[in-house]
C-alpha cells in the first residue's frame, strides 16, 4: 500500500512541499522499525520549527525554569544528574550567559564560566511551560506521524548549550520521536542486545530509566572492558529532522552547537504493561534496601526527577496495581483475538509521559496514573517492505559506514538560523567517535577505589536490579498472580 502510494505520487507545483509519508504510512513505519531511523521532510510546515531559543524566551515571558549545569571537560565516568549543579533562570538570562554578555555577571549563572560549563533545560513538559499559552500546543503536530490529537501538550522541550548532554540510558517504556528545532545534536545509540556491554545500573534511581555506568564517549575500558563489544550507531540530527528511537535502545545525547532546541514525544506501547510491573518491582526493592542502608543518607542515589522515596506500603500498592493492569490487558487481548481486526498487532497508547509515576496524596492515599489504550490497530510492515531513501534513513552501525573519514554530512540546508524548510537530498549526518570531550585523569569519579573492601549495598543492587533479573522476577510474579 505504501509503495503504490509513493510511486504514483505526482510532483508538486514549484514552491510547494509534499509530506514524505502519509500519517498512516509514518505510523506503520514507527510501529515496525526495530532500529533507529531519521525522517526528513515530515515537519517542514510545523510552526514549532520557529521555536528557537530567542522565540521561546519571548513566549515564556520571563518564566524561570531549572537548568542543569555540568563541566564541558568530561572524565571517564558519566556525569549523572545527581552530580550536576542546578540554577533557576529565565531563557533571557540563559541566552545572555551563553553569549557572555556583561549583563549576566550578577545573574543566576554568575558562578559558572560559559566557556567551561554547559547548561541544559532538559525534560521540560510543554504542557506546564505553556500553560498560559495553550494555543501554542498546536504548533507541534505529531498527528503527521499517525497519532491524531498528539501535540505540544504531549511533548517535552530540551534547550541546551554546546556540550550539554544526557548520560547514556535506556527508557523502560515506549518508543521515542524527536524533532530537532535549533542547532544539532549527536546521538550515540546502542541496541538492546548490547545491554550487558553497557553495564546497566539503577543508581541513580529514576522510574523508567536504566543508566549505563560507562561514559560512552570517553570509556574507562579497564573498568568496563566489555564495552568494546558494544555496537554504536551514531547520528547527528539536524534541524527539521525527526529521529525515531525504538523501544529499549540505549542512547547518549550531546549538543554540538552553541544553542540547541529539541522537542520529543514518547509513544507508549502494549509491551509497557509488563514494563510497568518490572518498574514497580524495581521501585519496591530499591526503596526498601536503600532505606535500610545506614549509609544511604550520604549516597545520592535518588535522581532529582524523583521527588521522594515512597513507602513500602505505597510501593506494594503500585506493584499490585501494575500486575492487575497487566492481567486485565491480557484478558482484553484474548477477547479481541476471538474477533480479530484485519490487522491486529501491537498498538500505541495516547500518552507521551515517559515515566509512570506513583501518585501519593496524604488524604486520598494511593493512585496509579491511568493509561488508556489506543483502540485503533495498526498494520505493521516487514523491514524489507519499508522504503528507505532521501526521506527516511537508517542509523547504521559505525562498522557499516562506508565513508573512510567516518563522516557523511547531509545536504540539509538551514534558512534564517535554523528556521523554515529543510531539504534533505543525500544522506543524514553520520559521525565518527570524535566527541570533543576531554578525559580528566584527576576526576575522582573515574577511578576505582583500591581501598574499598567487600561488597557494598550498591554492588548488591546492581546485581539484584539488573534488567534481566527483574524481567525474570516479573514473569514469575505474573505467572503466580494468574492462579491467585
Amino acid at each position: 500500500m505504501a509503495r503504490r502510494a509513493i510511486e504514483t505520487l505526482e510532483l508538486p507545483p514549484p514552491g510547494e512541499e509534499v509530506k514524505a509519508f502519509t500519517p498512516v504510512e509514518a505510523k506503520e513505519i514507527v510501529m515496525s522499525l526495530q532500529e533507529p531511523a531519521v525522517f526528513c521532510n515530515m515537519a517542514f510546515e510545523w510552526p514549532a520549527l520557529h521555536w528557537n531559543a530567542t522565540y521561546l524566551a519571548k513566549l515564556l515571558s520571563g518564566k524561570s525554569i531549572p537548568f542543569r549545569i555540568g563541566m564541558k571537560d568530561m572524565g571517564t565516568a558519566p556525569l549523572f544528574e545527581t552530580e550536576c549543579s542546578y540554577v533557576e533562570a529565565t531563557l533571557e538570562e540563559f541566552l545572555a550567559w551563553s553569549l557572555r554578555e556583561p549583563s549576566c555577571s550578577s545573574g543566576p549563572f554568575s558562578g559558572y564560566e560559559s566557556c567551561k560549563y554547559w547548561a541544559y533545560a532538559d525534560y521540560k513538559y510543554i504542557a506546564m511551560l505553556l500553560e498560559d499559552n495553550p494555543e501554542q500546543f498546536k504548533d507541534v503536530r505529531w498527528s503527521d506521524f499517525g497519532f491524531p490529537g498528539r501535540d505540544g501538550k504531549d511533548s517535552t522541550l530540551w534547550v541546551g548549550t554546546l556540550g550539554a548532554n544526557t548520560p547514556c540510558h535506556l527508557d523502560s517504556y515506549g518508543c521515542n520521536l524527536v524533532l530537532q528545532v535549533q542547532g544539532r545534536k549527536r546521538w550515540h545509540l546502542y541496541p538492546p542486545e548490547d545491554s550487558d556491554f553497557l553495564y546497566p545500573t539503577r543508581i541513580p534511581y529514576e522510574e523508567s530509566s536504566v543508566f549505563s555506568k560507562v561514559n560512552v564517549v570517553n570509556p574507562d575500558l579497564k573498568r568496563f572492558p566489555q564495552f568494546e563489544k558494544a555496537q554504536s550507531h551514531v547520528v547527528t540530527l539536524n534541524p527539521g529532522q525527526v529521529l525515531f528511537v525504538p523501544r529499549h535502545w540505549w542512547h547518549y545525547v550531546e549538543s554540538i552547537d552553541p544553542i540547541t532546541v529539541s522537542i520529543n514525544s514518547w509513544i507508549e506501547l502494549d509491551t509497557d504493561h509488563e514494563a510497568r510491573v518490572e518498574e514497580a518491582i524495581t521501585r519496591t526493592l530499591i526503596c526498601a534496601i536503600k532505606s535500610a542502608d545506614q549509609l544511604s543518607t550520604s549516597d545520592s542515589w535518588l535522581n532529582p526527577t524523583e521527588t521522594e522515596v515512597t513507602s513500602h506500603k505505597t510501593n506494594l500498592q503500585y506493584l499490585n496495581a501494575a500486575v492487575s493492569g497487566y492481567l486485565e490487558h491480557q484478558k482484553i487481548n484474548k477477547t479481541e483475538q476471538k474477533y480479530p481486526e484485519p490487522y491486529n498487532t501491537e498498538g500505541a497508547f495516547e500518552d507521551s509521559h515517559k515515566r509512570r509515576k506513583v501518585q501519593v496524596d496524604a488524604e486520598k492515599g494511593f493512585k496509579l496514573m491511568p493509561c488508556e489504550s489506543n483502540l485503533a490497530t495498526i498494520k505493521t510492515k516487514k523491514v524489507g517492505e519499508i522504503i528507505f531513501g532521501p526521506n527516511l534513513f537508517k542509523v547504521l552501525p559505525q562498522s557499516q559506514q562506508t565513508n573512510p573519514t567516518g563522516t557523511a554530512e547531509s545536504d540539509c540546508k538551514e534558512n534564517e538560523g535554523h528556521l523554515g524548510k529543510l531539504h534533505c537530498a543525500g544522506t543524514v549526518s553520520i559521525t565518527s567517535n570524535d566527541s570533543g570531550a576531554f578525559a580528566d585523569e584527576k576526576d575522582p569519579r573515574s577511578r576505582v577505589s583500591s581501598t574499598q573492601a567487600g561488597i557494598c549495598t550498591n554492588d548488591l543492587l546492581d546485581c539484584v536490579l539488573n534488567p534481566q533479573v527483574i524481567s525474570l522476577v516479573a514473569r514469575l510474579l505474573l505467572e503466580r498472580a494468574r492462579f491467585v
